[in-house]
């Protein structure tokens, strides 16, 4: 009788360390399968997944929260845990929404690396300069890599592609030095001609991917 009480002390323990590695195990595998990992391979093509990459690999990684915002990314090799978890994170499995959000997220990030890397082929096969053959093969991977197989979708990330190079060419350079020398201390626009350049601007000059 005497020995009992440790004895339910030993079981209460490991009934509480079985618990824990149990939660420890349902936690990582929740955060885990909420997250998108991004990583660049050894020849620079950028790789987008709800995966993780393959073992000894460098990563990034975003994971969302339940509240449906996205953690800001974590690199290394080591996987996220409920050690690392913020105070008073709530321990669920990923709902249908988290996953659908994931999936949402791995969509647009690889459409930004898409639309990025079409619009670099395009200034360099019509740029008129010297163009470095493993950068553009580089560059041509990427595209290959992200771009959607989709006809349609993929003519929409070539569109996408061209009003990013036209955002980014000597003509908004212009457009947007002409706005600023407008609001420069001294100078007297009319309220037309500020919303007229301003006009021009959002209608020609700005970037469809962030």
């Amino acid at each position: 009788m005497l020995n009992r009480p440790a004895t339910d002390a030993l079981t209460t323990t490991a009934r509480a360390t079985a618990a824990a590695v149990l939660l420890l195990g349902f936690a990582t595998g929740a955060l885990a399968s909420s997250a998108v990992y991004r990583w660049v391979d050894t020849s620079g093509i950028t790789h987008l997944s709800s995966a993780k990459p393959p073992a000894g690999i460098k990563y990034e990684r975003v994971v969302l929260a339940s509240t449906g915002k996205a953690r800001s990314p974590s690199s290394g090799r080591a996987s996220y845990s409920a050690a690392n978890a913020p105070t008073g994170t709530r321990i669920t499995a990923a709902s249908a929404e988290q996953v659908s959000r994931r999936n949402e997220m791995v969509t647009s990030l690889r459409n930004r690396e898409c639309v990025v890397a079409l619009e670099s082929i395009d200034r360099m096969a019509k740029g008129g300069q010297a163009v470095e053959p493993a950068e553009f093969s580089r560059l041509q991977q990427t595209a290959d890599q992200n771009c959607s197989k989709d006809p349609v979708v993929r003519r929409q990330q070539e569109d996408m592609a061209a009003r990013l190079r036209v955002s980014k060419g000597d003509t908004c350079i212009d457009a947007r030095n002409q706005l600023a020398d407008m609001l420069e201390p001294g100078r007297r626009p009319t309220r037309d001609q500020l919303k007229t350049q301003q006009e021009f601007i959002e209608s020609h000059c700005t970037s469809p991917v962030r």
